[in-house]
């Protein structure tokens, strides 16, 4: 083979998109490759125009410029374009010849004429989490500052904008952190930081010295510096929100010397402002007689119960003889009470009185005797469910009959975990019986198998497994044994169920309900089926009936996107990993998920509820429908800085027809509380939304409604539909027994 085809197949196979193509279709594809040249100055593509080319430099450098703003530099061995191969899309930048090119060019065309698309593969895009730092982050106490030091690091929080964009840098929540900071030297050429590292638990401010950032290099193999920080310049603000890989590696290029602040006593400076809120709300129920009762703890806890909504001028709160099944403390806004047509009583909130109506549903889910509805402009009111009440305290009735010295709830014993005994419906499959047939996938905290169950044939399982070493190094302890509570809880057509869970020295496993029909992210682009309206209203119900069987059960899920919805062999929806999931009564501050499906109060880290979920289903729907999530950028702070300029300010591309619009900006509300699901009436306002005009819910629910798309599953043993890689694998960190007992009553069945 000549060194110029070499060069060519060589370039092609370093192309992420086409990293997975066997050798043979890289050969296929460099022969449909057209040589292009571009002379000095002349422009390759334009920011803003439709594009259908992909590129690769043979030769030469071009310059790339967003909004006119020179961004980066490419040469041989880089390329750009490649997203144009799957869909349509405006050009994200321009690229303009820096000198004489010589470059490669395909065309979308001929890419699906040679049928590649549904040869390459898709890796899925990896969740994060993390609240607090992990066991190995270790702190030391704070270091003494002179007013320099503290008016250098004052400069310098303020002057990080990623920092900016993720939460409120007051002069009190700086000075905080700077209380905690300790100083560290740094000798030259050490890297304090390395790209890949999962020792990712400190920020960092320069107080002397200097620092080289440096990128891995990507097609064309070259590691670059991307910048140098000095004094007074900060770096590693990710590692104060979640745990995560770092990015990059940062290396001091002299003796140095840094403040160092880690995120678990980060996240505790945050959660100083959730203890202020809980406050607020205590002197509310202190006002509410029926719960009077109640303990100091346990009005603390049902504090962080409270769910906030707004309210519209003439909108129903209440309806006369309607269920009871919430207490509402009107905060702001004016609403009248209403019986058997006739106004009864008038009640106004303001910042100093509040209002509270409906409290007997705490007791019984008698009907409603009045009907409540709001008179000024706008109403915002903090509200809590019978539901809710009764799974933190247990029924509010028992609890006014109990004895003044009682012992709180809360410091009762819980009852021990009986999930082996309870139901007889564990226990029936043993570990050593199963069969790894195949690899499914590789998430962000484990891999997932196909197993056979050994004497009974075509009886298959998914094999979900997790490094317990990756498990504690991460900090992820409890929400293992969260994601076991959640998948016993579920019992939905629309969610993948539980079957066993095991444990072996190293690992911990999840045997799950199969669905052989493939990831929705890899059929979406490897089909095509992008902006197709019948499509995506199927897959978005399926989620939404996934998400009020879990909101029913106080579970708020956290990690949608395309690569955790399944398809079964008959093409049916089923939601999938619930490692992020969790029961909440109210509100919880872990700062978790995938980045380009974070919602506004997980950036800011200011508490979330269920309310995160319907955020999620908006993204979703835009991505289903455009080809790419509304906030898409390279970097996760990007991503973030749009998000917290709003839903306002993504622009919808035509095929996108209105309905499609208003359906997506309802649920992508930056106040939790007004997005659709989240007023009145809950989740029907998506089914009695304009964008589900004309579908019959009744069908769909009862599993006879035709599948937009049906995967072609040949046998209970076939994975063709998936392509998980070895290179995949998340890390497996060797597990030592810390005596802890984290994991005791894991397992169902030996």
């Amino acid at each position: 083979m000549d060194t110029e085809r070499q060069r060519v197949l060589t370039f092609l196979a370093n192309v992420k998109l086409f990293k997975r193509l066997p050798p043979e279709s890289i050969r296929i594809l460099a022969s449909a490759c057209t040589d292009v040249e571009f002379r000095p100055g002349q422009v390759i593509i334009k920011q803003g125009d439709e594009g259908h080319e992909f590129f690769v430099i043979k030769q030469g450098e071009a310059l790339v410029s967003v909004n006119d703003k020179q961004v980066a530099t490419l040469k041989a061995g880089d390329y750009f374009g490649e997203t144009s191969l799957l869909r349509d899309e405006p050009r994200a930048a321009t690229v303009q010849a820096k000198g004489d090119i010589e470059a490669l060019k395909l065309n979308r065309d001929k890419f699906e004429e040679l049928g590649l698309r549904e040869k390459l593969d898709f890796p899925q895009r990896k969740a994060v989490a993390g609240g607090g730092g992990g066991p190995g982050a270790a702190t030391k106490p704070p270091s003494k500052k002179t007013t320099e030091d503290i008016a250098l690091m004052t400069k310098a929080l303020k002057a990080n904008e990623n920092l900016a964009t993720v939460m409120l840098l007051d002069d009190d929540r700086i000075r905080k952190m700077i209380d905690i900071a300790w100083e560290e030297e740094v000798a030259a050429g050490r890297e304090i930081i390395k790209e890949g590292d999962f020792n990712a638990d400190y920020f960092y401010i320069v107080k002397r010295g200097n620092f080289n950032v440096v990128l891995s290099g990507g097609a064309s193999a070259r590691s670059s510096v991307a910048m140098t920080i000095s004094q007074g310049g900060s770096f590693g603000e990710l590692a104060l929100l979640y745990f995560a890989p770092r990015a990059a590696t940062v290396k001091a290029t002299e003796n140095s010397a840094v403040w160092v602040i880690d995120r678990g006593n980060f996240k505790k400076i945050l959660a100083k402002s959730s203890d202020d809120l809980v406050k607020e709300r205590l002197m509310y129920l202190a006002k509410v007689s029926i719960l009077a009762p109640l303990k100091p703890d346990e009005k603390a806890e049902l504090a962080k119960c409270l769910t906030e909504m707004t309210f519209k001028k003439d909108e129903t709160i209440f309806s006369q003889g309607e269920k009871g099944e919430v207490f509402c403390i009107l905060v702001n806004g004016e609403v009248s009470i209403i019986k058997d047509n006739q106004p009864t009583a008038t009640l106004t909130a303001t910042s100093r009185d509040i209002a509270c109506f409906g409290e007997r549903a705490l007791l019984n889910n008698e009907p409603r005797s009045a009907t409540v509805k709001v008179t000024s402009p706008t109403a915002r009111a903090l509200v809590l469910d019978r539901q809710s009440f009764d799974m933190l305290l247990g029924p509010l009735a028992e609890l006014k009959k109990r004895p003044k010295d009682a012992v709180s709830k809360l410091q009762q014993q819980k009852p021990a975990d009986k999930t082996k005994n309870d139901t007889g419906r564990f226990g029936k499959i043993k570990f050593k019986d199963l069969k790894v047939l195949g690899l499914l996938g590789c998430g962000g905290f484990g891999t997932v198998e196909l197993v056979e169950q050994t004497g009974t044939p075509d009886t298959t399982f998914a094999l979900k497994g997790l490094s317990k070493g990756y498990v504690v190094k991460s900090g992820m302890q409890k929400s293992v044994m969260s994601e076991k509570e959640v998948q016993l809880l579920c019992d939905s057509d629309f969610i993948v169920k539980l079957h066993e869970t095991f444990s072996s020295p190293q690992q911990l496993y999840f045997l799950l309900e199969l669905a052989l029909g493939g990831e929705l992210y890899a059929t979406y682009n490897k089909k095509g089926l992008f902006g197709k309206e019948r499509h995506a209203k199927f897959y978005v119900a399926g989620v939404v009936n996934a998400f009020v069987h879990m909101h029913g059960k106080k579970i708020v899920f956290r990690d949608l996107k395309p690569e955790n919805i399944l398809l079964t062999e008959d093409g049916r929806v089923k939601v999938t990993d619930m490692g992020l999931a969790k029961v909440v009564l109210g509100t919880t501050f872990t700062t978790c998920g995938t980045p380009d499906y974070f919602a506004p109060e997980l950036i800011a880290s200011s508490g979330h509820s269920h309310a995160v979920d319907w955020w999620t289903l908006g993204v979703l729907t835009f991505e289903l429908m455009v080809g790419k999530p509304p906030f898409e950028s390279a970097q996760p702070m990007q991503i973030y800085q749009k998000v917290n300029k709003g839903i306002s300010k993504v622009t919808f591309p035509s095929k996108c027809k209105p309905h499609v619009e208003d359906f997506v900006k309802k649920l992508c509300q930056k106040n939790p509380s007004d997005r659709l699901p989240m007023t009145k009436g809950g989740a029907d306002n998506i089914k009695n939304h304009s964008w589900y005009k004309g579908f019959d819910w009744q069908t769909f629910n009862n599993l006879t409604m035709e599948p937009p798309y049906m995967p072609s599953v040949k046998s209970k043993k076939d994975i063709q539909n998936f392509s998980a890689h070895e290179d995949d694998m998340p890390p497996k960190v060797q597990y030592k027994d810390d005596g802890s007992g984290w994991e005791k009553g894991f397992a169902t069945s030996d």
